[in-house]
Formats: C-alpha cells, structure tokens, sequence
C-alpha cells in the first residue's frame, strides 16, 4: 500500500494510477508527495532537532528552507510540541519523540496517511489527541491506515480490517 513494493497479484491504485506500473522515480514521488508514514520507530536523526526532523519532510516536495521551517512549526504545534522545537531526539521523552514522528508524517497534507502504532509510546490524554487529530485528517479528506494492537485506538476510526492467520476481514476486532 505504501508503493514500496508492487504487488504480486491485484492492484494498488493511488491517484488514478496502478502503481505496479510505474517507475521507481514516480513511485518516489508518489511516496514524497502523496502518503505520509509513522513509524513505530520513529527513525529521527539523532543530532537534528524536532523542528528539521519534521521540516526535512519537505525536502522532496522542493519548498524553500523558510516556508519548510514555518511549516514545521505549525505541524509541531499541531502535536503538541510547539515549546519543544529545538530540542533534540534524545532530549525527548518516548512519546515526544512519536508525536515529532507524527508531525513529519503530516506535514505535506499527504492524501494518505499510513500510521504503523502512531499511539503506542504515548500517554492516554495524548493519545486521544492524536487519535482525534486522524480522525479529523480522515474527515477532511486523507486516507488514514493505522495498524494497531490497541482496540480501544481501532474503535475510534469508521472502518475496521483485521488480519488473522493471512486472512483479512472486516468488522469488529476480536
């Protein structure tokens, strides 16, 4: 789903266009201008503050350093972290460190949002913000995939796939 690899069978089809047939430079830009992924490790750069490791996810859009900068600012406040901008990774408490992570994933206003346990290093009152936060992205437009263990996080969004034993289904968790 995240056009990193094409599949074997089926199709994904992102913008109109069936990624399996696209070359690794417009998947790229697929990647960089469309989709925005949280990770559960975050993948920070340990000696760039939160304000560039948000902003450096704009570095492929081609957005000049000064409206970068603003952006990411705007995204970490978004998260809750307006007062923590220059501080780095490792200055950064778990869940500090995932809503960064978040921020750079939202900056672009990407279509789609894949979010791979985007509340599991977090405390309940900020993962009901965060939640709330994708819910508003998915009502606004965006497409938001998040992949959880936490039920009480998969309640809160519309629809519900699960995947047991290979199988996917749809509907309530068990």
């Amino acid at each position: 789903m995240g056009a990193l690899d094409v599949p074997t069978e089926g199709e994904v089809i992102i913008g109109g266009r069936d990624i399996a047939r696209l070359s690794d430079r417009h998947l790229s830009g697929i990647r960089s201008n469309r989709m925005g992924f949280i990770f559960q490790e975050f993948f920070l750069l340990s000696g760039t503050s939160a304000l560039w490791n948000v902003a450096d996810g704009l570095l492929y859009q081609a957005v000049a350093r000064v409206d970068r900068r603003r952006l990411a600012i705007e995204a970490l406040e978004r998260v809750g972290l307006g007062h923590r901008i220059n501080h780095l990774p490792t200055q950064l408490s778990g869940g500090e460190r995932q809503r960064v992570a978040i921020a750079r994933a939202l900056i672009g206003n990407p279509a789609i949002v894949y979010a791979d346990e985007p509340t599991g290093n977090l405390d309940s009152k900020t993962t009901d913000d965060i939640v709330q936060l994708l819910v508003e992205l998915n009502d606004a437009g965006s497409t938001i995939v998040v992949i959880t263990h936490d039920h009480e996080v998969a309640d809160r969004f519309p629809r519900r796939l699960q995947i047991r034993d290979g199988v996917m289904t749809e509907g309530p968790i068990l």
